[in-house]
C-alpha cells in the first residue's frame, strides 16, 4: 500500500508542475529504493557461495542486493585450504564482506554450518545486522566446538582424514542431504573438502545474537540432526523468534528457492 500512494503523490505533484510523466517514473524509483534490502548468505560444510545461486537470482530480480560469499578453502577458494583455516578465518571472512561492502541493515541467511561462523560474526556486525536466519543450522552457545555436535559420518570423515594428515575431510553424498534426485549430480560436482581446523575451536559468543531485532529458525525435518532439533525446539519457545518447518531436504536453497524467498521477504 505505501508503495502506491507514493506513485500517486509523486504522479498527482508532478502534474502540477506540468512533469507529470517524468515524477511518475521517479516516485517508482523512489519506492523501489524503499523496499530494496540487502541479504548476505552463507553456505554450510562443503558447499561455497554457488549453492545460492537460485534464491540470489530470484531476490535481486525483486530489486535486492544479495552478497553470497564462498568461505576460505570452500568452492572456488578451495585452493586456500589449509591446516591453518579455522572457525576465526570464516568469522573474518563473513565480518570482512560487511566492512568492505559497506554493508548495513542486512538480513543475515546462515545454512548448516554456516551457523558457527556467522554467529561469530554477529558478535562484530551485530549493528549493521536487521534480522538474521538459521537455515536448517546449528545455533552454538558460547565456548561449544563443532567437533562435539558433527554428524556420524562428518565425525567418521573427520578422523579419517586427520589420520592422514590432511587439511581437510570430504563430505557426504548430496542424497545424504536429501537434495532432489534431478540436482544430485550437479551438487555433487560442487562439493569440496571442508577444513577440519574449523571444529576445533571454541566459540566466543557474548549474546549479540539474542539481541537481533528479527530472528528466524527454519528447520528440515526430514535430515536428522539431533543440534537442529534442539535449537528448533528451543527457537519454538522463544517468542522473540518465528519458526518454520519445509518439507524441502535440507539444501533448501537448492530444493525449494522460491519458498524460501517467500520467508524471506515475509518473515526476516
Amino acid at each position: 500500500m505505501s508503495d502506491n500512494s507514493i506513485t500517486r503523490r509523486e504522479a498527482l505533484g508532478g502534474a502540477a508542475l506540468g512533469v507529470g510523466a517524468a515524477a511518475l517514473g521517479g516516485g517508482a524509483a523512489m519506492a523501489q529504493a524503499a523496499t530494496q534490502r540487502t541479504f548476505v548468505l552463507i553456505h554450510g560444510a562443503w558447499h561455497g557461495g554457488w549453492c545460492w545461486r537460485r534464491v540470489s537470482d530470484l531476490l535481486e530480480k525483486k530489486g535486492h542486493k544479495v552478497f553470497s560469499p564462498t568461505l576460505t578453502g570452500l568452492g572456488e577458494r578451495s585452493h586456500l585450504l589449509t591446516k591453518e583455516v579455522n572457525l576465526d578465518t570464516h568469522i573474518t571472512d563473513i565480518v570482512n564482506v560487511f566492512k568492505w561492502e559497506e554493508i548495513k541493515d542486512a538480513c543475515l541467511v546462515l545454512h548448516s554450518y554456516g551457523g558457527w561462523p556467522g554467529s561469530g560474526a554477529i558478535e562484530s556486525v551485530a549493528d549493521r545486522v536487521s534480522s538474521v536466519v538459521y537455515l536448517d543450522a546449528f545455533k552454538p552457545e558460547d565456548g561449544q566446538r563443532g567437533a562435539d555436535y558433527a554428524s556420524d559420518f562428518s565425525r567418521k570423515a573427520l578422523q579419517e582424514a586427520l589420520a592422514k594428515g590432511e587439511a581437510g575431510r570430504a563430505g557426504p553424498p548430496p542424497a545424504a542431504f536429501h537434495v532432489n534426485e534431478k540436482d544430485r549430480a550437479w551438487v555433487a560436482s560442487k562439493l569440496t573438502n571442508q577444513p577440519n581446523g574449523v571444529v576445533f575451536q571454541p566459540i566466543k559468543l557474548t549474546g549479540a545474537r539474542e539481541k537481533i531485532a528479527k530472528k528466524v529458525y527454519i528447520r528440515a525435518p526430514i535430515y536428522k540432526q539431533a543440534a537442529f532439533d534442539k535449537a528448533y525446539a528451543e527457537c519454538k519457545a522463544n517468542p522473540s523468534w518465528k519458526t518454520f518447518e519445509t518439507k524441502a531436504g535440507h539444501d533448501v536453497m537448492v530444493d525449494e528457492p522460491e519458498w524460501l524467498v517467500d520467508v524471506l521477504l515475509q518473515h526476516a
